[in-house]
């Protein structure tokens, strides 16, 4: 809202260059269940976007919706599930105990609960949650702001292949964690790109809001070699980066054996 720098200034004029904020489905074709990661205000056009690109073959809701934290892009399109819109019946949400306690204690978001729209599944930390005979999910803490929540990351184990989905974290070196470590025990990790470099809020101080650059992330992972950086899909991307509009710039990541993640790609 209100931008009007080069990187908008294209996408005003051209709406084939808009994204939605960044989400994902988790989809088990056996069962024909799926299930959505992150509720974000743009989660009617992204429902309505999933059932394009599955040809209506799941139901229109998922069967469950796993919540990160409670920061704007993450969490408000649950307001899409209560009455004033499609209000909806026990639709499970998964989240972590401050998420959970945070919808279950203030308003709007407790309508939800009260009125039976939303169904609050506890995820515990680094503890697996079984979605079906195939699939589950492990949750896990990473460093963020949490000004009213904990930020969860999630490692998702499929028959075919395991995910890491990290959308939000301070830096890197802030968690107990080596991200190189972790990205070797999965197949696929889509991580956090929110800015590329540290120039991109020249009228803001962006130690407040700090997140780990695609910079800083390559310059990580560029020694370990095309087999571990093969597995890094850069994602939740501010509309600054310019992994959005400039070429150049796309072409310099993928040449360092990374990969960016497409709105509507399947993995």
């Amino acid at each position: 809202m209100g931008c009007t720098r080069e990187c908008c200034a294209m996408a005003w004029a051209d709406p084939a260059m808009r994204r939605y904020v960044v989400c994902f489905a988790l989809v088990d074709p056996q069962s024909k269940k799926w299930w959505l990661f992150e509720a974000t205000p743009d989660i009617k056009e992204q429902l309505h976007y999933f059932q394009v690109l599955t040809n209506g073959q799941y139901n229109f809701l998922p069967d469950g919706i796993f919540v990160t934290h409670a920061h704007i892009g993450h969490y408000t399109g649950l307001m899409d599930l209560g009455r004033e819109v499609m209000s909806t019946l026990e639709e499970p949400v998964y989240a972590l105990p401050k998420m959970k306690k945070f919808l279950e204690t203030n308003g709007p978001w407790s309508q939800l609960v009260t009125l039976h729209n939303i169904a609050l599944q506890p995820l515990q930390a680094d503890s697996a949650i079984q979605l079906s005979t195939t699939i589950s999910v492990v949750p896990f803490v990473v460093p963020h702001r949490d000004e009213y929540s904990e930020t969860a990351g999630f490692r998702i184990i499929t028959p075919g292949k395991k995910y890491l989905f990290i959308p939000d974290i301070n830096k890197w070196e802030k968690w107990d964690r080596s991200i190189v470590e972790e990205v070797k025990k999965v197949d696929i990790a889509l991580v956090d790109a929110t800015f590329f470099d540290s120039n991109e809020l020249p009228n803001r101080n962006m130690a407040t809001v700090p997140h780990p650059t695609v910079a800083e992330t390559m310059d990580l992972f560029v020694k370990t070699g095309k087999e571990t950086t093969s597995k890094i899909y850069f994602i939740h991307f501010n509309h600054t980066n310019p992994l959005l509009w400039n070429p150049q710039t796309r072409k310099e990541v993928i040449k360092n054996g990374f990969n960016i993640a497409k709105q509507g790609e399947r993995l």
